[in-house]
Formats: structure tokens, sequence, C-alpha cells
């Protein structure tokens, strides 16, 4: 199995309720373990090895789902800018650019858009947000 659909399927499951239940009987369950054990180091070693653990395989769990996501975000964009007939095509390589370059585009849209913004009442009725 690829480590993408391995990470995903992880992912999902992580993020599931059932997860969450499941995480917070087993921290009650030790917990309630500790009068048991006379709240000793070993008691507590348990409880700190284990979450750093699942901890730090998380984070590589979620980086990935994070590219995934964000590789498809940009590739959805990059389809309506093609697709739209006014966008600048010249915008689908951004990601060839490097900060200082990126932040002065920023800059360019920023000065574009000042003195544009609409109020809502001067919106078209079909662009005016409709009450849910």
């Amino acid at each position: 199995m690829k480590f993408a659909k391995f990470s995903q399927k992880l992912s999902l499951w992580a993020g599931s309720p059932g997860t969450f239940l499941i995480a917070l009987a087993l921290i009650a369950i030790w917990g309630m373990s500790g009068p048991v054990f006379g709240f000793n180091d070993t008691w507590q070693l348990v409880i700190n090895t284990s979450t750093t653990i699942i901890t730090f395989l998380m984070v590589f769990l979620i980086q990935n789902t994070q590219n995934r996501d964000n590789d498809i975000l940009h590739l959805k964009i990059d389809e309506l800018l093609r697709a739209t007939k006014d966008a600048h095509n010249a915008l689908l390589s951004l990601d060839s650019l490097d900060l200082e370059q990126l932040e002065k585009l920023r800059q360019e849209y920023k000065e574009i858009g000042e003195g544009e913004r609409l109020k809502l009442d001067e919106l078209p009725p079909e662009q005016q947000q409709k009450p849910s």
C-alpha cells in the first residue's frame, strides 16, 4: 500500500469521533490506575512515552495529509485560472517564484485592489449573499 493511501486512511481514522473517545477512555483508565501503582514514576512514564511516540508519528501523518490537500487545492485553483478568460495565465507558475518575487506580486495586487472595494449594497442581486 502506498504511503499516501495509508496516511489518508489513517488520518481519517485518527480524526474520527470514535478515535477521540477511545483516546479519552485510555487516558481515563490510565488516570484511574494511578492509585493502584501509587502514582509512581513508571506510571507517569507510560503516558509520557505513549503520547510522545504518537505525537511524533502524527506530525508526519498530518504533514503528508496537508501536502496532499495543498496540492489538490492548487490544482483546482490552477484550473479555475486556466478556464477564466480574463485571468493572468502567468499566475499558474507562481510556485517557481522566490519569496521576494511573491511579495512584490502580492503588493502589486494589493495596490490594484485598493480602490476596488465594493459595498455590499452596490453588488448586483445575484452576487449578494443570501441569508441562510
